[in-house]
């Protein structure tokens, strides 16, 4: 399973090289934006062919999921801290039937002790950050954890292999792909490494 992270600041070409990240298969994007407000975000996700919109994942502005046919929602740490302890609360306006919610982590023993049942957990630093000078990573193993955890953090086409050995369902990238030369070949080799 590969999650791709949106790159925070816009880049050239970024729709289009999108576009044929979803033409080679991408299943999850996570649309975190956190400059952009939500009438921007309307605007890039129009900007996206809506037979595509049921692979996004919207970090911000949840209530989005109302208007788009997206993949599900996500919560950023903070925001689960603020809300997942009432979810019902939380959920009551939003359409959630057939979507996914995930959530970040930062903290092994968070995840852990985390009883709300997301359908995927994003874990990081794993390896030290690619997109995030100074962000060490920690090695994090998750063997012992019978979640579905998406391993990020210094992801690159040569260390999908360890991600596995660690125990994790996939991997979350941004760097590896956006400040790739090639992004679409380095994509195709990461899905390569899942089939």
């Amino acid at each position: 399973m590969i999650v791709l992270i949106a790159p925070e600041n816009d880049i050239t070409n970024e729709i289009e090289i999108l576009h044929q990240l979803f033409e080679e298969g991408l299943e999850y994007y996570h649309f975190r934006k956190p400059y952009k407000n939500v009438e921007q975000h309307r605007k890039y996700l129009n900007q996206i062919d809506s037979k595509y919109h049921n692979r996004v994942v919207v970090h911000l502005f949840h209530e989005l999921v109302n208007e788009f046919n997206l993949k599900g929602i996500h919560f950023q740490e903070k925001k689960r801290l603020d809300h997942i302890d009432n979810p019902g609360r939380y959920f009551k306006n939003l359409e959630m039937y057939g979507k996914t919610i995930s959530s970040s982590f930062h903290e092994l023993t968070a995840l852990e002790e985390c009883d709300f049942e997301f359908d995927y957990h994003l874990l990081s630093p794993v390896f030290s950050s690619i997109s995030k000078p100074g962000y060490q990573g920690r090695g994090f193993d998750v063997n012992h954890i019978d979640k579905t955890i998406i391993g990020m953090g210094g992801v690159t086409t040569k260390n999908i292999k360890t991600f596995d050995t660690l125990g994790y369902k996939g991997i979350g990238v941004l760097g590896g792909i956006w400040n790739s030369s090639e992004p679409v070949e380095s994509f195709k080799k990461m899905k390569r490494y899942f089939e």
